[in-house]
């Protein structure tokens, strides 16, 4: 597997030799490629080899995977096909699926992943396509088709494919968070956000429990009276406890830790949003403090022994990429996109991700 930052042009050459790629880029470069056995994505964020966190609107991350798969197929899904994605991933090989945030296919299959038949069978890994930070709300993250060239707003793209005899695939998360030892919160139904929460099992409205969480830091309590005319999120920032809100719900979803990342918008009246969806019934704990964020994250990955040439993807978190300053910061050998969620048999938030094949 070979994994670099490209230019169009050479992007250009490496489909013309009809190599088989999974691209990552900004939209008006994607839309520029011709038709081949490519995927693609959108965002502006990158780990790279050589520089290690970028952003770049020129720049497109090419992951070519031709040497590594003994086949190769690729397919559109809507929210109502997603279902099926399980059943068709090859039994020897993995697929690689890339969404476009907050589409109605996002919510479907971040809600509803752990329910489709065949789910957890075989690896399936990918992200969720994102936009600049600059641009939310403005623009539209998309998702490719490299055969037929369409641009996809609401969908996925899988990439499916099968391994030559003797390999297999397997899917690793680095998550650097554990559940603190707080409240127990639990939700009385599944959904990308909320606007009660019960709170050791009393009802609480949840964007004026986030302000208590957050007025812990203030003893004039001022957080919780300014947040509650106006943003939170931006009370916050000018009173430096945005800190509250980089650590995610936690909750053990059959022994592995999963979190739930806030989107950073915290209204009394409109409620708390997640990069991922909370389930009803599910027991969630605020992470536990990472007093060196960095580090922390740094500890894992060099933790992790992985062979560099047997990663064939990996993706971070965006939310990795702002708290971890990782802009020019290298994390090992696990380059590519930055993305608004990943992919690891189901959704996941604020890990990093990848595959392997050995």
């Amino acid at each position: 597997m070979k994994h670099q930052i490209s230019t169009l042009e050479e992007t250009q050459k490496l489909i013309a030799a009809e190599r088989i790629l999974l691209i990552a880029g900004d939209e008006a470069v994607l839309a520029k490629l011709p038709k081949g056995r490519w995927v693609g994505g959108s965002t502006p964020y990158f780990m790279t080899p050589g520089k290690g966190g970028m952003v770049s609107r020129d720049s497109l991350f090419v992951s070519d995977i031709t040497d590594a798969v003994a086949t190769a197929s690729i397919k559109k899904y809507t929210a109502d096909s997603l279902p099926q994605v399980y059943k068709d991933c090859p039994d020897n090989g993995f697929s690689y699926i890339i969404i476009p945030a907050l589409s109605s296919a996002h919510m479907a299959f971040a809600l509803n992943a752990p329910n489709y038949e065949s789910f957890g069978f075989n690896p399936l890994i990918g992200w969720i396509a994102a936009v600049h930070l600059d641009d939310l709300d403005k623009v539209k993250p998309k998702v490719f088709n490299g055969e037929t060239g369409e641009a996809i707003e609401d969908g996925a793209i899988v990439l499916h494919a099968a391994l030559p005899p003797g390999k297999v695939a397997e899917i690793g998360i680095i998550n650097p968070f554990q559940q603190g030892p707080g409240d127990t919160l639990t939700f009385e139904q599944d959904g990308f956000s909320a606007a009660d929460v019960l709170v050791n099992g009393q009802k609480q409205n949840f964007a004026e429990y986030m302000m208590k969480v957050a007025s812990e830091r203030d003893d004039s309590n001022e957080a919780l009276v300014e947040g509650q005319k106006r943003n939170l999120d931006e009370y916050m920032k000018e009173k430096n406890l945005v800190t509250k809100l980089q650590l995610p719900l936690v909750a053990d979803y059959y022994g592995a830790l999963v979190n739930i990342s806030f989107f950073n918008r915290i209204d009394k009246d409109k409620g708390v949003q997640f990069y991922a969806p909370v389930f009803k019934g599910v027991k969630y704990k605020l992470a536990a403090p990472l007093p060196d964020y960095v580090g922390a994250f740094a500890k894992l990955l060099d933790a992790e022994k992985v062979q560099e040439e047997n990663i064939l993807f990996s993706c971070n978190c965006v939310l990795n990429y702002l708290y971890s300053n990782l802009e020019n910061k290298k994390t090992a050998s696990f380059v590519g996109p930055v993305a608004f969620g990943e992919i690891a048999y189901q959704l996941v938030n604020q890990t990093l991700t990848y595959l392997q094949i050995k």
